[in-house]
């Protein structure tokens, strides 16, 4: 399984971005109010930062600690399917509070920054989220079989030049 590409986050920051902005301008063309997201939001995305990185340490220390338990083979390829959602995830929802936030930010009147602290706090979450599910991510995969070493791959211990 590929990791994660920093490609796949950005267009999907970016999408999502574009989706925020419309949905506040057809709001606003509507005669309604802009969107907020809830405070749940951001507590959502980081709790499911943290349940990534938990869920993904006891594959680490199978893999990198001698003698330590087995993780069930499907357990591990589950968790890092859940990280690499949970990346994309934490990208668009990321990406479409900063697009609520722009939109916000580029009308003549613009709200107090209380108004906006749930938009902010969906966007550092969104971060947050995408920063602990490629951390997850890494985790999950395996060191480098010593078989199958390059020739110019630098042996272990041996500086990478």
């Amino acid at each position: 399984m590929k990791r994660t590409s920093p490609l796949a986050l950005i267009v999907a920051a970016v999408l999502g971005g574009g989706v925020g902005f419309l949905a506040d301008h057809l709001l606003t063309l509507g005669g309604r109010p802009t969107f907020t997201p809830a405070i749940g939001l951001p507590i959502l995305l980081a709790l499911l930062g943290l349940l990534c990185v938990g869920l993904a340490l006891p594959v680490r220390r199978s893999v990198r600690t001698p003698g330590a338990p087995k993780v069930d083979p499907f357990a591990a390829v589950r968790i890092a399917i859940l990280a690499k959602a949970s990346s994309v995830v934490g990208a668009v929802f990321g990406g479409a509070a900063a697009g609520l936030l722009l939109y916000v930010s580029t009308r003549p009147v613009t709200p107090a920054l209380g108004s906006m602290a749930t938009t902010i706090a969906t966007i550092a979450a969104g971060a947050v989220l995408v920063a602990a599910a490629l951390v997850a991510e890494h985790f999950c995969s395996l060191p480098k079989d010593p078989d199958e070493r390059q020739p110019d791959d630098p042996q272990p211990g041996e500086p990478a030049h």
